[in-house]
């Protein structure tokens, strides 16, 4: 597997430690992928229907959706603008097949990014979201939640890839 990570620092205040532990398990899902192709990105290991792909679609939206929706209460943009979820709610992770893998990295990558560009502005940990929580309708979500959310998702969603991207070519790693 390849693609760069950086370890986090081991010493630093709250904001960079936590930025950079988001970063390394980015990157971390970045080398899961790393080198595989459309049909290898479409394997699944059952009993699960995920896929890696699947997962690098869904994570593009988590990404969209927590800092830039939730957070800063943008709409959403495409490709999750368009998107019929009442038709179906896991659209990210079946659709991800028709996409290429240059498509599904070009669009994980740019909801990275934008993230970034939010992160970049430098909000305090203790800014609240402008969207309430959707399950409650009640309460807004500070941005050290936002992150540490982030990095629970992409710790969880590794183990997976771990998972499948053995299953693909035997390959392994942290």
């Amino acid at each position: 597997m390849s693609a760069e990570r950086i370890d986090p620092p081991l010493y630093g205040d709250e904001a960079t430690m936590m930025r950079a532990f988001l970063d390394y398990h980015r990157d971390t899902f970045r080398s899961k992928c790393a080198g595989l192709d459309a049909e290898q990105l479409d394997s699944a290991l059952a009993p699960s229907e995920m896929t890696l792909g699947g997962m690098m679609k869904h994570l593009a939206l988590v990404e969209s959706n927590w800092f830039s929706h939730v957070f800063k209460g943008n709409p959403d943009v495409a490709p999750w603008d368009s998107v019929d979820w009442d038709a179906d709610a896991d659209w990210d992770w079946h659709s991800a097949k028709h996409d290429s893998p240059e498509d599904l990295r070009r669009l994980f990558d740019e909801s990275v990014a934008a993230s970034d560009a939010i992160l970049d502005l430098g909000d305090p940990l203790e800014t609240p979201s402008v969207q309430t929580s959707r399950r409650t309708g009640e309460g807004k979500f500070s941005l050290r939640w936002i992150i540490l959310h982030m990095i629970e998702e992409y710790a969880r969603h590794n183990g997976h890839a771990d998972l499948i991207r053995e299953a693909i070519d035997g390959q392994t790693g942290e």
